[in-house]
């Protein structure tokens, strides 16, 4: 049972601790390498989409495995 529930925690913390995770401008540099502020790459616009399908995935996957042990069990 614990363990059940150190999954749905697990899987809980990483969907939260990814909304902090943002792309933040690089410092100025008069070299003009990877450290210039041109234009950041707006890479978290769409990180509630990944979110949704994760969970969309994550759901299938554990309906699955419930109908396998469901198989099982009438066997």
């Amino acid at each position: 049972m614990k363990n059940q529930y150190t999954k749905y925690y697990l899987t809980f913390f990483y969907l939260c601790s990814t909304l902090m995770l943002f792309a933040q401008p690089g410092a100025t540099d008069e070299t003009g390498n990877l450290e210039s502020t041109d234009a950041p790459a707006p890479i978290n616009d769409y990180i509630w989409v990944l979110a949704l399908i994760g969970l969309i995935l994550v759901f299938w996957k554990l309906k699955s495995l419930q109908n396998e042990k469901m198989d099982l069990k009438t066997k």
